[in-house]
């Protein structure tokens, strides 16, 4: 296993390993992957998992493409419903989507506090370029369940993915924003309605682009989460308190311009959008 990153947090791993605050457990998991900081280590690779942010996937599916094995198959580990097909624009190898559903935290380099959960769902993509695509999808699985890590396989990935934009909607910018937990979101009613009014835009939108959600499973699965995750901020929450460029382009953005494209209106999403742009665009200048 070949780990591929930033130099500070490949530097600190190689020193210190990965280390694994894990909840419910008592100690820190140490694993000591071989790390590079050079895309061209994906080139022995039979699996890749893709897991940059979403404003960097094209870049980095241009950079791996060259030193990719040609049955070597890549799994986008990311937020969005898009991140597949724009790897495939890149790379002429199998991408299968999945949805991550895992609460943690990068909290210094190389130490990943995990908070919840840690499962996930995949799913083929069309077109599949695999000979044997369920095949494939069933040896990921197993692949995953032997390091205990719960995979579903769904025939119906992209309704996966849409409800995870949905509650990355709904939690992402607001969580970013205030620097509250999901759990201290949940105490307010005006939250809560407000959730519910993003929730509504992003069904409609899924609509437009053919993937039906239904609202009182969405709301639901909204509630159930800031109890699951009580104690979680959202990544965008993360990136924020660090000054750095969040994924909202492809969240509450990417509900926006889909919108904007069938006609709908989406006036919460595009205000969440618009107020973490401008917090972003204060980043530089107190840079300068």
């Amino acid at each position: 296993m070949t780990l591929i990153g930033r130099e500070a947090h490949m530097q600190a791993i190689e020193k210190n390993g990965l280390q694994l605050d894990l909840e419910n457990s008592s100690s820190i998991e140490i694993i000591r992957p071989h790390t590079s900081t050079e895309v061209s280590a994906v080139k022995d690779a039979d699996l890749v998992l893709f897991c940059v942010k979403s404003t960097d996937s094209e870049s980095v599916a241009q950079d791996i493409a060259p030193y990719l094995l040609p049955h070597a198959v890549i799994i986008s580990l990311q937020n969005g419903v898009e991140n597949a097909m724009l790897i495939t624009r890149y790379v002429k190898n199998a991408v299968v989507p999945a949805v991550v559903y895992v609460a943690s935290e990068i909290t210094a380099h190389g130490y990943v506090k995990h908070r919840g959960r840690g499962d996930l769902v995949i799913g083929a993509m069309s077109p599949p370029r695999l000979p044997h695509p369920h095949q494939t999808l069933t040896d990921i699985a197993n692949f995953f369940a032997s390091a205990q890590v719960a995979v579903r396989i769904s025939d119906y990935v992209m309704l996966e993915l849409w409800s995870k934009l949905m509650v990355n909607c709904a939690f992402n910018a607001i969580s970013g924003l205030s620097q509250l937990t999901y759990g201290q979101l949940a105490k307010r009613d005006s939250i809560r309605s407000t959730q519910t009014d993003v929730v509504k835009e992003v069904i409609a939108v899924a609509k437009a682009d053919g993937v039906v959600l239904s609202e009182t499973d969405a709301l639901q699965t909204v509630a159930n989460l800031a109890v699951a995750m009580a104690g979680q901020k959202s990544s965008t929450a993360q990136d924020m308190a660090r000054h750095k460029i969040s994924e909202i382009d492809h969240l509450n953005g990417f509900i926006v311009r889909r919108g904007f494209a069938h006609g709908i209106a989406t006036p919460v999403n595009q205000a969440l959008y618009a107020l973490v742009k401008l917090v972003e665009s204060s980043y530089a200048e107190s840079a300068t």
